[in-house]
């Protein structure tokens, strides 16, 4: 007899547990079903968190072998022990993995391991790990879709992780390798191959558009692109790749401009295949339930999240959106708010996005294409981090922080940085949209001296053309 549950959920990535336990804490009964050994999903295990690890530890490197000296710190020769570097990521992630499960234990979520299909609606049914097709049925008042994303692949080249890697094998090399290629010029390819750069390889980006960060405010792509060529990144734009070919000595590829042309060949070490990501909703039987899908294979949801099939409701990666965990977090929170009884509710047009390179960059809101695109007048105030005091204290003066207003009534609607500390930086511009405020609301807030935030209040006294700094 199946156990009866008042909401299960299928996936334990940030958007899964997050909402399994906020619907534990509003008193439901829940499980939370998850075919890897470990909760936490692609970012914790694969993603998110060991990215960051080893951009963290990379910088250190960086910093000890070439920026301390400026402060007057002789280090002498530096060396990176990488077996080293790549067990802390792991233990890192082993520590945070233990971390939700004791949440689940604390908020009485029952932790299902295995692979979860709806058998029908108000019915999961969950493949134990074993290989024996043995399964446990879960019956639910509510079963909500977490299931995440995967790597999207190109055709012609085909990973195996160890020459041709995605994400996932890029945090696993053997060694550093001396030419890493990267295909895909989006923050995943820049941020691992910014790791991969400071440990010593050569790397060259080839993206099919015409700039990297095409999502991005442009000014801030452009500036970024400049960066990272004068930090020894090679860039092919406007590039596709039609073909890679593995040895156990490197890769071959193939390569021509995107709108044709003739082929060139390029030889790498190693190829980083970063083209982004696609829904995970392989095995769950949505087709079989007649749960609608978009053109891009994502579930089709309204506003409280339910699909065209009651009682199925589906976060975060899988649905529409920027596919980002905290995201995903805040649609857990509210589908367990709505199940609930309460109201649940996310604001896309407030969610920040980072990019994790150095300096970083943040972001929230529109883009100043997007404002053009749309016939919105609005007002610009930028300032440059060279003219930040604490900046100058840390040697870390590239960069600017922008934000958009709306020309009739000053609203913020865009806020965009890349400088030290931007995706720490840009939660005050994301809190200060959500409740609507205005450039003057920023400018007219003390902001403590000497920090970095003072150029957040410096740019929105620049947009009425009164910064006091620059």
């Amino acid at each position: 007899m199946a156990e009866s549950y008042d909401v299960v959920v299928i996936g334990g990535g940030p958007g899964g547990y997050v909402a399994a336990i906020r619907a534990a804490q509003l008193g439901l009964k829940v499980a939370c079903v998850e075919r890897r050994p470990t909760l936490g999903g692609t970012c914790l295990n694969v993603g998110c968190i060991p990215s960051k690890e080893l951009l963290h530890s990379s910088h250190l490197f960086e910093q000890a072998a070439h920026d301390l000296a400026a402060h007057g710190i002789a280090t002498g020769k530096v060396t990176c022990d990488l077996d080293v570097l790549l067990a802390r990521k792991d233990k890192v992630v082993g520590d945070l993995t233990k971390g939700i499960e004791f949440l689940f234990r604390k908020n009485k979520v029952d932790h299902v391991k295995g692979t979860g299909r709806i058998a029908e609606p108000g019915t999961v049914a969950v493949t134990l790990p074993g290989g024996k097709g043995a399964e446990q049925m879960l019956a639910a008042k509510a079963i909500v879709i977490a299931t995440g994303s995967e790597v999207a692949r190109v055709p012609g080249l085909d990973v195996d992780e160890v020459r041709i890697v995605s994400s996932t094998g890029a945090l696993a090399l053997k060694s550093v390798p001396k030419h890493l290629v990267v295909v895909g010029g989006g923050y995943i390819g820049l941020e691992m191959g910014t790791v991969w750069r400071r440990l010593g390889a050569e790397v060259t980006v080839i993206e099919f558009l015409d700039s990297i960060l095409a999502n991005l405010d442009g000014e801030v792509a452009r500036h970024m692109h400049r960066l990272l060529q004068r930090k020894g990144f090679t860039f092919k734009l406007g590039t596709k790749v039609t073909q890679a070919k593995a040895t156990n000595k490197g890769v071959t590829l193939t390569l021509e401009a995107a709108k044709g042309g003739a082929a060139e060949t390029m030889s790498a070490d190693v190829v980083l295949v970063a083209v982004g990501r696609k829904p995970y909703t392989e095995g769950l039987g949505l087709a079989e339930l007649g749960v609608a899908l978009d053109a891009g294979g994502r579930v089709v949801v309204d506003g409280h999240f339910q699909t065209n099939v009651p009682g199925i409701h589906a976060i975060g990666d899988a649905i529409a959106g920027p596919m980002l965990a905290h995201k995903a977090e805040e649609d857990g929170v509210a589908v367990a708010e709505i199940l609930a009884g309460k109201p649940g509710h996310v604001n896309y047009d407030t969610v920040p996005a980072v990019v994790y390179t150095w300096p970083e960059i943040a972001t929230v809101g529109r883009t100043e294409q997007e404002l053009k695109a749309a016939g919105i007048a609005y007002k610009t105030g930028k300032f440059p981090f060279s003219a930040n005091s604490r900046a100058r204290c840390m040697g870390e003066t590239e960069g600017f922080v922008k934000i958009l207003a709306d020309a009739a009534n000053d609203q913020v609607l865009g806020v965009h940085i890349i400088g030290p500390d931007a995706g720490h930086l840009i939660a005050e511009a994301a809190l200060a949209m959500e409740y609507g405020a205005s450039s003057e609301d920023i400018a007219r807030t003390c902001h403590a001296h000497p920090t970095l935030s003072e150029a957040l209040k410096e740019a929105a006294l620049a947009v009425e053309g009164r910064a006091i700094h620059a």
